[in-house]
């Protein structure tokens, strides 16, 4: 089970062997994405310890949160990606409130803070939104991806003013292209 990245050049590299090629990519941004790849198969491979997937896990997220730009589309790739690999973690090895990595609460706050729209504010722009400019549309895209792991998340959730705000989301995103 894996990402698909090719890891054929890095015969099982050690995580920390891993970390020094990343600390020397600088902006490499081909070897940035090839690291961040390899690290997030390697968060992936359940029969790794528990422990080892996390850390490839915060490999792939510090990686990723270090190759992008200040665009909005960067940060929203940035945002989405991380946001799925932390709702991966929860999922498959559960939550951990200890660590705002793998806390859901803290993963659905960088979410919703990553949308740059409240849920009336995007229901209302997905209205009609095919007779929008083109950077609204790509707006509303970004809004989309961005909240996209609130559904697997919600579940870990308490009940409360986040997870109310999680299923306002939910319920909006059905609304966006």
């Amino acid at each position: 089970m894996g990402s698909g990245a090719s890891t054929g050049r890095w015969p099982r590299n050690s995580l920390e062997e891993i970390r020094e090629r990343a600390d020397h990519a600088g902006a490499d941004s081909q070897e940035m994405e090839h690291i961040r790849e390899v690290a997030l198969s390697r968060a992936k491979e359940g029969r790794l310890p528990a422990e080892s997937r996390k850390q490839w896990a915060k490999l792939s997220l510090q990686v990723n949160t270090r190759m992008h730009g200040d665009s909005p589309w960067d940060r929203a790739r940035m945002a989405a990606n991380n946001g799925r690999l932390r709702t991966l973690v929860i999922e498959e090895l559960g939550p951990d409130p200890n660590d705002s990595d793998w806390d859901p609460a803290a993963v659905v706050s960088d979410l919703v803070s990553a949308a740059v729209l409240t849920p009336p504010q995007a229901f209302e722009l997905s209205v009609r939104w095919q007779d929008r400019p083109i950077e609204q549309i790509g707006l509303l895209r970004r809004v989309k991806n961005v909240t996209a792991p609130l559904e697997q998340l919600q579940h870990h959730l308490r009940p409360g003013p986040l997870h109310d705000l999680a299923l306002e989301w939910l319920s909006v995103r059905k609304h966006l292209p």
